[in-house]
């Protein structure tokens, strides 16, 4: 058998790199002055809310409270359907007039549909309610998270259209 010969590898010699020495200038730092915006209170921005004037206000008012009025009429009328005219008390599921399975879940289908109804109704008068307490402050029509972030109060934020308060309170 012979022999294989093995040749010794040779390493090459590092290689030195020259390094450029690059100067850097001392930068000054520069104090940043930060200004502060006073800081509005609640009533010094509700004073710079230019909104409708008393005429129009109270225009606004008569609606709503006539809208408040026809709610009010509808809430008593839904809880008259929901009242069992005989004892007074609150319609259940047991219901006399009921002797059918498949009238029984009408009749409970048309009770969910009227208490649905009326919670619509009672948050909706919620809202009026609310309008009207705006108009008091002489808020109505205004953006109302203008009136509600003081803070980021714009003053270019136009009012609310005549049309649209009319047609929704």
């Amino acid at each position: 058998m012979t022999k294989k010969k093995t040749t010794a590898k040779k390493v090459a010699p590092k290689k030195t790199v020259a390094t450029k020495k690059t100067t850097t200038k001392a930068v000054k730092k520069q104090e940043v002055k930060r200004v502060r915006k006073p800081v509005i209170t609640r009533a010094e921005a509700l004073q710079k809310i230019k909104g409708y004037g008393k005429k129009d206000l109270e225009h606004f008012r008569a609606i709503i409270l006539e809208k408040r009025d026809e709610i009010l009429e509808d809430l008593q009328s839904l809880k008259e359907q929901m009242l069992d005219t005989s004892t007074g008390e609150y319609i259940n599921e047991n219901s006399p007039y009921s002797l059918h399975m498949a009238e029984q879940g009408t009749d409970a289908m048309e009770r969910e549909k009227t208490f649905l109804y009326a919670q619509r109704e009672n948050k909706f008068l919620g809202y009026l309610d609310d309008a009207l307490k705006r108009i008091d402050n002489g808020t109505y029509g205004v953006c109302i998270e203008c009136v509600e972030e003081p803070q980021h109060l714009c003053e270019t934020c136009p009012l609310v259209p005549k049309a649209r308060l009319v047609a929704v309170p």
